[in-house]
């Protein structure tokens, strides 16, 4: 089946602008506004999932002639969301709170093809162990200003501050973007994505990774 030839990355997050480039297709960049309270009670995975399916809808409000792709992360502690913060000691309180203990991250990716009007939907979800890092080095990666747009307030990749001491799963899915799954879902609809597709990923986040076996080639 034919896919649109017009593609728009419903998000403003320039982590996955850069990632979904490695797809190989041209597309382009749209930022969507949406409602992100949570509902009482609310499954975390279930939660970014009703998420990236509305920025898919919202983004294919915008673009009804293109094919969406839309994204939301967020972090799992024991139950409990952990989104971006709303100011510095939200912040600091989120990394307080995930110092030296595992958590989840779930990101989930909808995928909308309007010749079906139909949509896909994949969640990625994996599992994150934190380092013990210190009070001064929480300071210190606060004043960066870099945990305020981040779900949990922080970034895997931030060089300076490191946080993680080991992921088990997809670690594109923590920066933001799954591709192994964006394959996973186009696939459904005829897309054939880049064979080294899995490499791209693994050379741009300078990270190895062990599941894409599972995940890419499942998909075939």
């Amino acid at each position: 089946m034919m896919l649109p030839e017009r593609w728009v990355l419903a998000s403003a997050s320039p982590r996955r602008r850069t990632l979904i480039q490695l797809l190989g297709h041209p597309i382009e960049v749209l930022s969507v506004s949406i409602d992100e309270t949570p509902e009482p009670r609310e499954d975390p995975a279930a939660y970014a999932a009703r998420l990236a399916l509305a920025k898919a809808a919202a983004g294919a409000r915008l673009a009804p002639d293109a094919l969406v792709l839309a994204a939301d992360t967020l972090v799992d502690l024991e139950g409990k969301i952990l989104g971006k913060p709303e100011g510095t000691q939200k912040a600091r309180a989120m990394l307080q709170a995930l110092r030296g203990r595992p958590h989840q991250v779930h990101t989930a990716v909808a995928v909308y093809n309007p010749s079906r009007g139909e949509h896909l939907l994949e969640v990625a979800t994996t599992r994150v162990w934190m380092r013990p890092y210190t009070d001064p080095e929480i300071e210190i990666y606060l004043a960066t200003g870099d945990p305020l747009d981040k779900a949990g307030a922080y970034a895997i990749q931030h060089p300076g501050f490191q946080p993680v001491r080991m992921v088990e799963g997809c670690y594109a899915a923590v920066v933001g973007l799954p591709l192994c799954h964006i394959a996973q879902a186009l696939r459904r609809w005829g897309w054939s994505p880049p064979e080294d597709l899995p490499a791209r990923c693994q050379s741009a986040l300078g990270h190895r990774c062990a599941v894409y076996p599972e995940i890419f080639a499942s998909s075939r």
